[in-house]
């Protein structure tokens, strides 16, 4: 924890000449960047795996109505046909597992009096306003339009309007790629439900960051927007 500590402050020195006051909330934007940059080839390989997945859903659909009375079979089969065609059903997983433990250090970091044995100079940083380690819920003991609860409601509208571009991007996609539709017009068991909820998933940032410290809040924003942007960008 202090190792990750030392990284942030170093960031926000290096940052502090452009940003100000600001300058750890700049570089934990950066440092964001950096882990969805280093994710990106896994992103990228998610979205072939997406569309390989896709293309393959005739042939499963196949498989679920010759073996559908028997799931063992059926299982077996389908596993086969994942192996055979090279497609992994859990690599489109992988990007978003490997971000949990950084979103975790900033939790923790900001969430913590002491580090290391001493006092946590991180939490005397602000955006603007609005210190670091505090949340929505604190911000707004100063009012709503005080400075801190500005802060949030900036954030809340950035995160409003990535969520609704997200949205209708998934929204163009259903409709481009009736995903999994299997022979006759059926779907796949549950699917028709993670379609109906998907589009909407952008949208439960909002939760996120009303409850976590703002640091942790400014790695779920910045890491929403890169993931509607490059989702965008890699199933256009």
């Amino acid at each position: 924890m202090s190792v990750f500590a030392s990284l942030v402050e170093h960031l926000a020195d290096l940052l502090q000449p452009l940003f100000g006051a600001s300058a750890a909330a700049a570089a934990i934007v950066l440092f964001t960047a950096l882990v969805r940059l280093l994710v990106h080839p896994l992103s990228r390989a998610a979205a072939r795996g997406q569309k390989a997945r896709t293309a393959l859903q005739p042939k499963i659909a196949e498989l679920r109505r010759k073996h559908g009375k028997n799931p063992e079979k059926l299982q077996k089969a389908v596993l086969e046909l994942h192996a055979e065609e090279k497609v992994s059903p859990l690599a489109g997983c992988l990007p978003g597992m490997l971000q949990i433990p950084a979103f975790f250090l900033l939790y923790h970091l900001f969430s913590s009096d002491t580090i290391g044995g001493e006092a946590n100079g991180l939490l005397g940083h602000q955006l603007f306003a609005a210190p670091l380690g505090e949340r929505w819920t604190d911000a707004l003991q100063g009012g709503v339009l005080g400075g801190a609860g500005l802060v949030y409601a900036g954030l809340f509208v950035v995160v409003a309007c990535v969520a609704a571009f997200g949205y209708r991007h998934s929204k163009r996609m259903m409709a481009a790629n009736p995903a999994a539709q299997a022979v006759g017009g059926e779907q796949p068991p549950g699917l028709g439900a993670v379609t109906k909820v998907m589009p909407f998933m952008s949208f439960f940032t909002l939760v996120t960051v009303a409850v976590v410290p703002l640091a942790a809040a400014l790695y779920v924003v910045t890491s929403t927007t890169w993931s509607v942007v490059e989702r965008a960008v890699l199933y256009r």
